[in-house]
């Protein structure tokens, strides 16, 4: 089935994330010199389909505990009030509001993305790379991936080593990284 403006090319119901095969991944600037890598190792998503786009809604909790940057300090000092704040607010949690066909294959995803007890409005830009039967046990699996921003400091988390004249650590932008499989109903 082809993609069109007014539907999913997926089976209606609710998908569930293989997070096996799926990854949240976070990059931010150090010193203003190179990315550092991060990841959340627990995450849970569902995606409902229903017989048009505006009926599409997808929901994912992030477990912020779960933060991994190859680095146990650093780990721990994202778990702290400094960050996350992981003992009062220990989900990152993201709801979909609308989807949008950009007619080039592609789909615009807005949401509503709370993080550290604070919601904002982001939008990711999210691709469909097929479906697939997945050998092991022939489920069907859909496939996407997804890039977003956002500002660290309009969700509260403002923590940072001054490093001079307009200068700081660590950089406010955080590029967001997604590959996510869903499970056919």
């Amino acid at each position: 089935m082809s993609i069109t403006t007014s539907t999913l090319p997926l089976v209606a119901g609710t998908w569930t994330v293989d997070a096996a095969h799926s990854s949240v991944e976070f990059t931010v600037r150090h010193l203003g010199l190179s990315k550092v890598r991060g990841r959340f190792n627990e995450f849970d998503a569902s995606l409902t389909v229903g017989d048009s786009l505006d009926s599409v809604a997808l929901r994912a909790a992030i477990d912020l505990a779960s933060v991994d940057t190859s680095n146990a300090d650093r780990d721990a000092h994202l778990r702290s009030t400094d960050f996350f704040d992981t003992e009062t607010n220990p989900q990152m949690v993201f709801v979909s509001t609308a989807i949008a066909d950009r007619g080039d294959g592609g789909y615009g995803l807005t949401g509503e993305l709370t993080l550290n007890g604070v919601t904002r409005t982001v939008v990711l830009d999210v691709e469909f790379n097929g479906t697939e039967d997945y050998p092991m046990d022939s489920s069907v699996h859909a496939g996407f991936s997804a890039t977003g921003v956002l500002s660290r400091k309009t969700f509260g988390v403002e923590f940072d080593v001054p490093l001079g004249a307009d200068k700081v650590a660590i950089g406010d932008k955080v590029n967001l990284d997604l590959e996510i499989q869903f499970v056919q109903p």
